[in-house]
């Protein structure tokens, strides 16, 4: 938990603590990278704004180290913090002030995730790209990209019902894991970051609707 306002961090603390966590904190950022450096956490919940490096830059950092999920807390429901922090490989956000609640089932739904199962299956090669599974491993043109979970997550969905056009809602159900119909913009933002390290050619929006793979195969 890196969070430096101590009521939010202690109230935080509690409600995962009463969930079953081992819960450490850290209240800036340098102590925040050291401590996931160290602690080798399963999931982090790192608020935004944070004396010594925010938590974007705690992001990039704890990320270049060991991909982690990420719960980032904004306090703006601001559309370019939440892209930046996605694309610095924050997993899910959550805007204050929030229900505690909601942030114990945000945690839960990223920890599923991120224990299903890693058994051997065998490669996905859709054209120019390939999805190693059995090392969730992606190249594109034979040029490794490196993906976020969630990322590699979404990309892989779309790689195995390729050419469906998939509605929003259903990918917020099956990668988040989230019931509520609302938080679209998540699902958008990780589509950008995956056109970002793909190629924007891979993946077709269909308006109102969600999106598909349509890798060229040979």
């Amino acid at each position: 938990m890196v969070e430096d306002d101590p009521t939010i961090a202690g109230s935080v603390i509690a409600r995962l603590r009463a969930e079953g966590f081992a819960v450490a904190h850290a209240g800036t950022g340098p102590a925040a990278v050291e401590a996931a450096g160290r602690l080798k956490p399963d999931l982090i919940v790192l608020d935004l704004m944070l004396p010594g490096f925010d938590g974007l830059e705690v992001c990039r950092r704890v990320q270049a180290q060991r991909p982690v999920p990420v719960l980032m807390l904004t306090a703006r429901d601001d559309e370019n913090d939440l892209l930046v922090g996605l694309a610095v490989g924050a997993d899910d956000y959550l805007t204050k002030p929030f229900s505690m609640r909601v942030l114990a089932a945000r945690v839960h739904a990223l920890l599923r995730r991120a224990d299903r199962s890693t058994a051997p299956d065998a490669p996905i090669k859709l054209g120019p790209l390939e999805i190693i599974r059995s090392e969730r491993r992606v190249r594109r043109d034979g040029a490794e990209a490196h993906l976020t979970p969630t990322e590699y997550d979404l990309l892989v969905y779309l790689a195995e019902r390729h050419r469906s056009v998939l509605p929003r809602e259903r990918l917020l159900a099956e990668i988040w894991g989230w019931a509520e119909g609302y938080g679209t913009r998540t699902v958008d933002s990780h589509i950008k970051a995956l056109r970002r390290k793909l190629g924007a050619d891979l993946i077709r929006t269909v308006h109102g609707v969600g999106y598909a793979l349509e890798a060229e195969t040979q």
